[in-house]
């Protein structure tokens, strides 16, 4: 994205931080009522099939015509173009999404991956147990969170203490009704999930219709 130079007085610096990776948290307002009534339809699908998850390609949550499906389309595509607002697109896009729902039983986890084809990719929380209980043997572990990781290769190498520039890892536990945006190129991974209540979220893409038009 362009950056218009700003004239500094001799001897001022100025500063710009480049290539920026934008990542969004909004908590979704309506949301208790609107979670019940998903949590129970992405556990009635989740019943119905055995690889809900990683067969994400193959179905589109947001094609129910449940009220509460109505109601986070709406949502998705609000938080939509409020990231593009921020990232300063002043040009209309169009868009497409796409949304699977993900049950974490008890040691689930999702492997480090990023998501091919899409413009943005985001999840929104239904239920994300209290892990306090969970017996977890070593002070490293984080779980119920999600972690996303530095884009840039080896970036850390150059790493000195207190420059956030180079912390490789960005990690969040969200709170259900939490809605989270990132670029789809960004890779992340959730941490297991070690309590017996399941962690409950839709994740989704955000396709560009005629993507070539933006390029």
């Amino acid at each position: 994205m362009a950056d218009t130079p700003q004239q500094a007085a001799p001897g001022s610096p100025t500063f710009h931080r480049l290539w920026p990776t934008l990542f969004m948290a909004v908590t979704l307002p309506g949301h208790e009522q609107a979670n019940a009534m998903l949590s129970g339809l992405v556990l009635e699908k989740n019943a119905e099939q055995e690889q809900m998850t990683t067969n994400y390609l193959d179905q589109n949550l947001l094609e129910d015509e449940n009220p509460a499906v109505l109601w986070l389309r709406q949502c998705f595509d609000k938080a939509v173009h409020d990231y593009a607002q921020e990232l300063g697109i002043s040009y209309p896009l169009d868009w497409t999404l796409q949304a699977w729902p993900n049950v974490n039983f008890k040691g689930d986890y999702h492997n480090l991956h990023n998501h091919p084809h899409a413009w943005l990719s985001g999840t929104y929380y239904l239920n994300v147990p209290d892990q306090g209980e969970a017996n977890t043997f070593r002070s490293d572990l984080n779980p119920g969170a999600i972690s996303f990781f530095d884009p840039r290769p080896q970036a850390n190498m150059g790493a000195v203490r207190g420059d956030g520039q180079f912390d490789p890892e960005f990690r969040r536990l969200p709170d259900a009704g939490e809605l989270f945006l990132w670029p789809a190129f960004l890779h992340h991974l959730v941490h297991p999930n070690l309590v017996d209540v399941p962690r409950l979220s839709i994740s989704f893409n955000v396709v560009l219709r005629n993507k070539a038009n933006y390029l």
